[in-house]
């Protein structure tokens, strides 16, 4: 029977759908852990070259108490950041951030997002300078800078000073701004009688914690926006010791995490030349190396670079974008397939919270918008299914005269629908509609930091995590994790079921069946997704119901 098959080709492909999630999710395992020393150290030539020691000689990694206290260090301060900056070497290794706490529990620690190397997943950022003259003494891991002054905050630069002891004098200025946007000039005193030449550099080193990966559809690894497109490493395509390269004009580069983000962002005025690395197979690096800069005798000359490492809020990666004109910097943020989609829903998601407060309220309020957008479309996709509905005895009589001839069966099947002036197929419409709407809210609710912790009513208490009040937890019981499922879940597969009660049934039994458990499939697979698209998946299903019903009253089904 074609309508049959319609349904059941609708179905399926929400089936498909959903194991494409599953899927994907599998393609994002996360890296083992291990120690790490100081990995890349710059060297002369235009190749940022490993040296000193590698992460495998490490025994015993240190705390991060331990390793801050063992060199000088300058605070660092503003409304949403804390941390330091080491001295030697002008490291950037130790950052939280204090507007995010690491779980819901009320003496939760702020979110730590940079560690010194010789702890156990070191991740950290430096910049310097290379030059092909080995002769010449440059700032590398081991230099000890001296401070001019005692902490960075968004209204007093940091700066910093080395001299090499043969006439040319490193002068950094580090900016901060009121978020997470740190800006590095680097300038040169060339106080001899010779021209140097000196090449900008720049690499963000790390070490990726299993413990924290992220199991979600998000991307997870080295990120990128170079010569305008996006370029994108998962750790686990990185073979040890690969590289990947690239030849820019301007663009940025980092480690991207589910909610957070480091990057260095270049000039683009100038080509540099941007390496991916796995390093020893736990540790990897971004790094780029650029035009050569000339410093003539008696004068000075600098090199300006911004280096980035914070949360991934949408609206201030826009502000970004146009301030200082970041190709594509929301791009750190993994939008998916359906940019054009998920993006917009995001914005709509913040500016109805905006209005109402309330991160669930918002998204039930969303939900309620988009049926209303999808209205007249469901509308014709319902009176189809209630005439489909109401011809169901006839489609019944014809299955039992002509039960043996199928072909016959079908032609007078769609003689009946000519007849009847139904359009079987009226009714995929809407839920092909509902596919990519299903993967961009579920995308939103996946990648959107504002989503993050964010409280809904009653014991749903973070809508980006799956329904807490699991069956174990109301019976005390230990239950498998796959069929433990929570109670929101459980609301939307009745719900579900009885939307397909109002749906035609099929004629074919094996088909009957199936359709059957699909709400008790759908439940245990929603079951462990984020609680916000469970709660709008079942709105949506309230609201189709009322919607489906007032038609069956209206065609007198």
């Amino acid at each position: 029977m074609k309508d049959d098959m319609n349904n059941k080709g609708l179905y399926l492909a929400v089936i498909l759908s959903i194991a494409v999630i599953y899927i994907t999710n599998a393609l994002f395992p996360s890296v083992p852990q291990n120690n790490k020393e100081e990995q890349i150290q710059p060297q002369p030539s235009l190749e940022i070259k490993e040296e000193g020691e590698t992460s495998n000689t490490i025994k015993s990694p240190l705390t991060a108490e331990k390793v801050r206290s063992l060199s000088p260090r300058v605070k660092l301060k503003n409304e949403v950041l804390s941390g330091s900056i080491r001295l030697q070497g002008a490291r950037f290794d130790d950052l939280l951030l204090d507007k995010y706490k690491q779980t819901l529990e009320a003496n939760s620690k702020d979110v730590e997002l940079l560690f010194p190397a010789q702890t156990q997943n070191p991740y950290y950022a430096e910049f310097g300078w290379l030059s092909n003259d080995k002769n010449i003494k440059l700032p590398n891991k081991d230099s000890l800078w001296i401070a001019k002054g005692t902490e960075l905050t968004n209204n007093s630069p940091l700066i910093l000073e080395w001299n090499n002891g043969q006439g040319l004098k490193f002068i950094r200025k580090i900016s901060l701004d009121n978020n997470y946007m740190f800006n590095i000039e680097d300038t040169v005193e060339n106080n001899t009688n010779n021209n140097i030449t000196l090449y900008p550099y720049g690499l963000i080193s790390r070490t990726p914690n299993k413990e924290n990966s992220s199991t979600s559809v998000v991307h997870e690894g080295i990120t990128g926006v170079l010569n305008d497109t996006l370029h994108e490493e998962k750790y686990k395509d990185l073979d040890k010791g690969d590289t990947k390269e690239f030849t820019t004009e301007g663009g940025w580069a980092g480690f991207s995490d589910r909610y957070w983000f480091s990057a260095f962002i270049l000039n683009n005025l100038q080509e540099s030349t941007v390496k991916y690395r796995n390093l020893d197979d736990i540790s990897y690096q971004v790094d780029y190396l650029g035009q050569p800069m000339t410093v003539t005798a008696g004068t000075a000359n600098s090199s300006n670079v911004r280096f980035f490492a914070g949360a991934k809020e949408i609206k201030l990666l826009d502000k970004y974008t146009s301030q200082y004109n970041i190709p594509k910097f929301d791009l750190a943020v993994d939008f998916g397939w359906y940019y054009f989609l998920t993006k917009p829903f995001f914005y709509i998601l913040d500016f109805l919270y905006g209005i109402i407060g309330n991160m669930g309220w918002a998204i039930l309020l969303f939900a309620a918008l988009l049926r209303l957008v999808m209205f007249p479309i469901a509308n014709k996709s319902y009176e189809s299914m209630s005439k489909m509905k109401k011809l169901q005895p006839k489609l019944k009589v014809l299955q039992e005269r002509y039960g043996e001839d199928k072909m016959k069966l079908q032609q007078e099947t769609m003689n009946l629908y000519r007849k009847e002036k139904i359009n079987p197929a009226s009714g995929c419409l809407p839920l092909l509609i509902q596919i990519p709407v299903f993967f961009s809210l579920y995308k939103v609710l996946n990648i959107a930091i504002e989503i993050r912790h964010a409280p809904f009513i009653g014991w749903i208490k973070d809508l980006s995590a799956p329904d807490p009040l699991t069956l174990s937890v109301i019976t005390h019981l230990p239950i498998p994790g796959i069929i433990n499922i929570g109670v929101w879940p459980i609301i939307m597969g009745i719900t579900m079921y009885i939307q397909q009660k109002l749906n035609p049934a099929p004629t074919n039994k094996d088909q009957a069946r199936m359709f059957a458990m699909l709400p008790i499939i759908f439940t245990f697979m929603l079951g462990h997704f984020a609680s916000g698209l469970v709660i709008y998946w079942t709105l949506s299903n309230i609201l189709s119901i009322i919607q489906q019903k007032a038609i069956m009253k209206k065609n007198g089904v």
